[in-house]
């Protein structure tokens, strides 16, 4: 497109800050950095490793001073999340290979660094978690700052000399540049890339601007003065909005303000359907620095944690007592709601620097999990150490990822119960009750589910990994991501089964995948039977509405009809129906 858009025009992306604004359009041209290659003469070559290490630290000074900005003008919460940065600068792995390359390859620092980190970045952007993809955007905004040294490149993007208020387009904005934002004259942003878990996201929801991500190539499309309407409800941005559409969002937003004020009303209210079946509402949590979310939610304690955020970024196993710190002090605040902790699950898809894993053809099938970390009894044995240890202020439970077969849990329980022997001849306390739990997210666990259950105390239904491991599709895959279907008559039939067993063998059943957060889906999973469910705290308002404004019996008549149904479409539409008759409220607003 060569001119301001005529007439207007409709653009879509993910929404991750809601809010409405409008204004004029600012583009941001971000000059990509020009790497070439250069042979260093052999006396060149330690001088451009010292380079290399200055380079870093000068990049530590910056990244220190924006997360001291953010703590000032946000919260400390805010501040941590460029720690993650600043491990990454301290990734001996990483650093140890640009080093090779220099010395070995007698190549430019810049070089070097790029090659070394673009491989860790395409790592990242091809593992199967959401959140980890999302941590590929904190490594190029580290990696930019770090060539910008190098290359003797002045910051481009200074965005805190804004005069006007605008609308910001670009291809992306790194976590540091959107930190710098002034609320003043930001009114909004809108970027080709980005997912929901970045912390470009995170930053944008704490700076209450409205934002919208991954709508694909709008960089290209509009232009600087260019007026339009940015909608971070529903993830449109509109171009020369007409006078009915001004209109249509003036009413928009009496309809938010209405809703947000009802949902707020119930985030400390039970969750409980009108004829008094009771749901138990829990968190997905990554770290300690989640506790005030679980709390602001009114969620009822921690139904997965996340441990493997403890263990990427950093250069050395973490400790015994670093994970029960964590975990101490998340169970701590909590209490006296329950803190499940999920063992960790890493392995061949998923990132971590200290670990030299070999490369697998196809890792979602390999070497992960509840796998990898029976192969590595070592570390398991500290982790196991630490939960046992943080169990003894009584809210802590414990479930082990992966679970294909009895013959893994057997093995898995008997570590704990070694464990259990050490700490007792150690005096050191611990929850001799441990409840222990199994993620249900293989099919071959759920066609033995009835056997699994006779030995543990809980299922929690991992549908992310279920649908995908059911279907044989990737949904990351562009190719086959349409056969990633949560409806599918399989899907709910295995979700069934599992219920059905926990129920049969008197143990409850969750789900702590992503449909446990739409609530759309929630009327039918809770008449597929289910007991749980956790999702991130932000979506349990809208989760705990709704299940107060519907009645079992009519959920499970809605899942008696997914049950007989064949077409995975005719029962997300009937879903679909069912949750807007049920709250509207939730719908109204929905373009």
């Amino acid at each position: 497109m060569t001119g301001p858009v005529k007439g207007e025009k409709i653009y879509r992306g993910i929404p991750v800050s809601a809010g409405v604004c409008r204004g004029k359009i600012l583009l941001l041209h971000q000059a990509r950095h020009v790497i070439s290659r250069r042979e260093l003469p052999g006396p060149s070559v330690e001088p451009e490793v010292k380079r290399f290490e200055q380079s870093l630290v000068r990049t530590r000074q910056q990244i220190t001073e924006v997360q001291r900005r953010v703590s000032e003008t946000m919260s400390s919460s805010e501040a941590d999340i460029f720690d993650a940065h600043l491990l990454m600068l301290e990734d001996r792995v990483l650093i140890e290979e640009v080093i090779k390359i220099i010395r070995e390859k007698k190549a430019n620092a810049e070089f070097a660094f790029h090659t070394a980190a673009e491989k860790y970045i395409a790592v990242l952007e091809n593992v199967d978690d959401e959140y980890l993809r999302e941590r590929a955007a904190d490594l190029r905004d580290l990696t930019g700052r770090v060539l910008d040294i190098l290359l003797e490149v002045k910051d481009q993007l200074d965005l805190r000399h804004l005069s006007e208020p605008c609308i910001l387009v670009s291809h992306d904005l790194s976590p540091s540049m959107t930190a710098q934002l002034d609320r003043k004259y930001v009114l909004g942003f809108v970027t080709d890339i980005g997912g929901k878990t970045s912390h470009t996201a995170i930053l944008s929801r704490s700076l209450d601007i409205p934002a919208i991500v991954g709508a694909q190539g709008i960089s290209e499309e509009l232009e600087t003065g260019d007026y339009a309407l940015l909608d971070g409800y529903n993830g449109t941005i509109i171009v020369n909005p007409t006078d009915q559409t001004l209109f249509e969002y003036g009413q928009l937003a009496k309809i938010k303000a209405s809703l947000d004020e009802k949902l707020r009303e119930v985030q400390h209210q039970p969750a409980v359907t009108l004829d008094g079946k009771t749901v138990h509402l829990s968190a997905n949590i990554e770290d300690q620095h989640d506790i005030q979310a679980v709390l602001a939610h009114g969620a009822e304690g921690v139904g997965l944690f996340r441990t493997e955020f403890l263990f990427i970024n950093r250069d050395q196993l973490p400790t015994e007592e670093e994970q029960y710190a964590v975990y101490r002090q998340v169970a701590d605040a909590l209490k006296p709601h329950p803190v499940i902790i999920r063992t960790l699950d890493l392995g061949g898809d998923k990132f971590a620097s200290h670990l030299q894993l070999a490369q697998e053809m196809n890792p979602f099938l390999g070497w992960r999990a509840i796998r990898f970390c029976l192969a590595q009894p070592e570390m398991f044995r500290a982790q196991l150490r630490a939960i046992l240890r943080a169990s003894a202020g009584g809210n802590v439970k414990m479930m082990y990822p992966m679970i294909s077969g009895l013959d893994e849990l057997n093995q898995a329980n008997a570590h704990v119960e070694s464990c259990k022997a050490e700490l007792r001849a150690e005096n050191i306390p611990f929850a001799e009750n441990l409840e222990i739990g199994a993620m249900m997210e293989i099919p071959s666990a759920v066609l033995i589910a009835d056997t699994l259950a006779k030995r543990v105390k809980f299922f929690s239904i991992g549908s992310n990994d279920l649908i995908q491991y059911t279907l044989a599709a990737d949904r990351t895959n562009e190719k086959v991501s349409h056969l990633y279907e949560p409806t599918h008559p399989a899907i709910l039939r295995l979700i069934k089964m599992t219920v059905d067993a926990a129920h049969a063998n008197g143990i409850w059943a969750g789900v702590c995948g992503e449909i446990a957060g739409d609530p759309v889906l929630t009327p039918l999973l809770l008449g597929l039977g289910v007991d749980e469910l956790s999702a991130a705290p932000a979506v349990l308002d809208q989760v705990k509405y709704i299940i107060r404004r519907l009645k079992l019996d009519e959920a499970r008549a809605l899942a008696e009809f997914a049950l007989a149904s064949e077409s995975p479409t005719q029962i997300f539409a009937r879903c679909v129906e069912f949750a807007r008759q049920t709250a509207p409220s939730l719908f109204e607003s929905k373009a």
